[in-house]
């Protein structure tokens, strides 16, 4: 349920999201580079299309978020990639909603590059260690990074209405296969592009011959 449909949340909360959303994208657009454009297009396809895909559990229903790979990879720009990504699915399949798209963007955008501006720190400084060992340690962050979504999700239902809270564990608790999945398809993946393609990820090859 990371994307909320309309008439959900408070006003208060609708605004509080659609001022970060704002702010999010003006810091990013300053620093957009062209060249990272078909880069950030591909990704935002990805997301398009993968969090459609959403698998009724309980009252709720879980998708693919791809925050983590999304933040690790594009940094900042993973925040107008969701955007434009979110964007589409409400106007055209109604998934989500237009009130709502700010506190959707802050709830699987935001936790995503957060972690991952930490994450990156790891990576540039794993140069000795294994794409098994980095693996791990990337799926054990983007576990987090779910996490951090199913937080945001609680807290802006909680915040709307004290209805909610009878439902926000068992809301919090559909997120926890979806934290295992995606830990594994993110650590294969960045583990795979830190030993092929490292400038994916804005770190450097290695030296011929490194480990």
């Amino acid at each position: 349920m990371a994307h909320i449909p309309d008439g959900l949340l408070s006003a208060p909360v609708l605004i509080g999201g659609a001022v970060l959303t704002v702010g999010g994208l003006a810091l990013d657009l300053q620093r957009l580079d062209e060249s990272e454009i078909p880069k950030t297009a591909i990704l935002a396809s990805t997301f398009f299309v993968a969090s459609l895909v959403a698998v009724p559990v309980g009252p709720s229903s879980v998708h693919l978020l791809l925050s983590g790979l999304m933040g690790l990879v594009l940094g900042l720009r993973a925040i107008p990639a969701v955007f434009v990504g979110l964007l589409l699915q409400a106007v055209l399949f109604g998934f989500g909603g237009l009130t709502s798209l700010g506190v959707d963007l802050v709830n699987i955008a935001f936790p995503g590059v957060a972690a991952a501006l930490l994450a990156r720190l790891l990576l540039a400084k794993a140069h000795g260690l294994g794409a098994a060992a980095i693996g791990a340690g990337v799926a054990a962050f983007t576990a987090f990074t779910v996490v951090g979504t199913a937080a945001c999700v609680s807290a802006a239902l909680a915040l709307s209405s004290a209805d909610y809270l009878p439902s926000l564990r068992v809301i919090a608790l559909t997120y926890i296969p979806l934290a295992l999945v995606e830990a594994v398809i993110t650590g294969f993946v960045i583990a795979y592009l830190k030993r092929v393609k490292p400038e994916s990820l804005g770190l450097t090859a290695q030296p011929e011959g490194a480990a």
